[in-house]
């Protein structure tokens, strides 16, 4: 089982609002020095949220939303600081409400 962490917010606010090529672009480049994988991706109308245990998350979420999802705890933190008015959370999966994790990424 896989931990992922999320910020989410609405799509607008995260794919229009905020700079999000240029944070991922610095990214990136940060993995490639690293020989480091992705192990982010940018969602919109994340599955997930259609979890039970998700219902709050997504009912204080302005729609459509949109999420940014990651295995690691420390670049959501940091994009929580940078983006501020986002919501964080995290999810297990598989689990018995989100079975396949990368499936669940993909809209509903």
């Amino acid at each position: 089982m896989t931990t992922y962490y999320y910020i989410l917010a609405s799509q607008k606010f995260l794919t229009e609002d905020e700079p999000l090529a240029e944070v991922f672009k610095e990214r990136t480049s940060h993995y490639a020095k690293q020989s480091q994988e992705i192990d982010f991706w940018l969602v919109k109308q994340p599955a997930f949220l259609d979890a039970p245990a998700l219902a709050d998350a997504k009912a204080q979420c302005p729609q459509p939303a949109a999420a940014i999802v990651s295995t690691n705890p420390q670049f959501i933190t940091w994009l929580k600081l940078r983006l501020e008015f986002v919501l964080t959370g995290d999810f297990d999966a598989p689990s018995e409400a989100i079975p396949d994790a990368l499936a669940s990424l993909v809209t509903a």
